[in-house]
């Protein structure tokens, strides 16, 4: 592999934007902590692996779309492209796009997750030699600055797979967009992911695995928290809560303590009752105009959306202006 195809750029969060994080999580009434804190090295592991899982459709439905539409998809993009990844995990469904592209020039995915991203970004490098890979390690939901990209001028695309879009507040999806609309630039184009209302059966089911691989990805959070900041939180004192709110329209994620019991992280104490619940994570599940309606908010127009044939899952193509 040439040595300039790969490159890395560090702007994480620190250590201390994380204890700030959890401890002014934990002194909130009632208590949460920020989706994000989820995706250490372990997490993202745990992560990957609920995407294998039966009862988890989000990702091979999402895989299935981008599959079939994959040559739609380029035609719209055009050759040259650069393709910006936020939230860019294991670089998976980004290799469907990566293989349809005429002639990519730039491949740029940006996580939170240094080590999971460094060592994805590198398998994606050596597999793809003609494409320059600039990993950047970041919160990509807060400012930050893109750096310079090779090649000749071609379109900036932002793609968001998954429906990671659904752990925002729907403001916050407007929001958001509107800050990948200033990361792209004017006439900036993205590829979104959007997991759809269904059957409470289903959502129910996919954040409730029988092989309890969500409640092990809900509970590292606390594991992460005894190893990063010092924390005796006993795991088995807490269990896994997801259940799918039907009014709000988002499966609501929670750990519950099993006990009355005092929890330590970063030299603060933390008291808990038995059935208290500490929030970690909404997933919000939309219709299609209602996620145009906040596409149109932020500044995008939707061009064409794709869904798989049982109307599970939605990837959304949207242009800035």
């Amino acid at each position: 592999m040439d040595g300039d195809a790969f490159a890395f750029h560090d702007l994480a969060p620190t250590e201390e934007n994380f204890r700030e994080a959890v401890l002014g999580g934990l002194a909130r009434e009632p208590k949460a902590l920020p989706c994000k804190l989820f995706y250490d090295a372990q997490g993202s592991k745990l992560f990957d692996a609920i995407c294998q899982v039966p009862e988890y459709y989000l990702t091979r439905t999402e895989i299935g779309i981008l599959e079939r539409h994959a040559g739609d998809i380029a035609g719209r993009i055009g050759p040259h492209a650069r393709l910006i990844e936020l939230g860019s995990g294991a670089s998976i469904k980004v290799r469907i796009l990566l293989q349809a592209l005429e002639n990519p020039v730039a491949y740029v995915p940006v996580d939170i997750s240094r080590d999971h991203l460094r060592d994805a970004a590198a398998l994606l490098a050596a597999d793809f030699p003609e494409l320059a890979v600039v990993a950047v390690c970041a919160d990509y939901t807060r400012p930050f600055t893109l750096p310079p990209l090779p090649g000749p001028v071609g379109k900036r695309v932002g793609f968001f797979p998954g429906s990671t879009i659904g752990n925002f507040e729907p403001d916050g999806v407007v929001a958001f967009l509107e800050h990948c609309g200033r990361l792209l630039g004017p006439g900036g184009e993205m590829i979104v992911g959007a997991d759809l209302k269904k059957d409470p059966a289903i959502l129910n089911a996919a954040y409730n695995d029988a092989a309890g691989t969500n409640a092990a990805f809900n509970l590292n959070l606390l594991g992460r928290i005894n190893r990063e900041l010092g924390g005796d939180i006993d795991l088995d004192r807490f269990a896994h809560v997801a259940t799918y709110n039907e009014v709000a329209g988002r499966v609501e994620l929670y750990v519950r303590s099993l006990a009355d019991q005092v929890i330590g992280a970063a030299g603060q104490r933390f008291r808990l009752s038995a059935g208290e619940l500490i929030h970690t994570e909404n997933s919000y599940k939309y219709s299609i105009p209602h996620f145009h309606e906040l596409a149109a908010r932020a500044g995008f127009r939707p061009i064409e959306t794709w869904t798989g044939p049982a109307h599970l899952f939605s990837v959304h193509y949207l242009r800035r202006g």
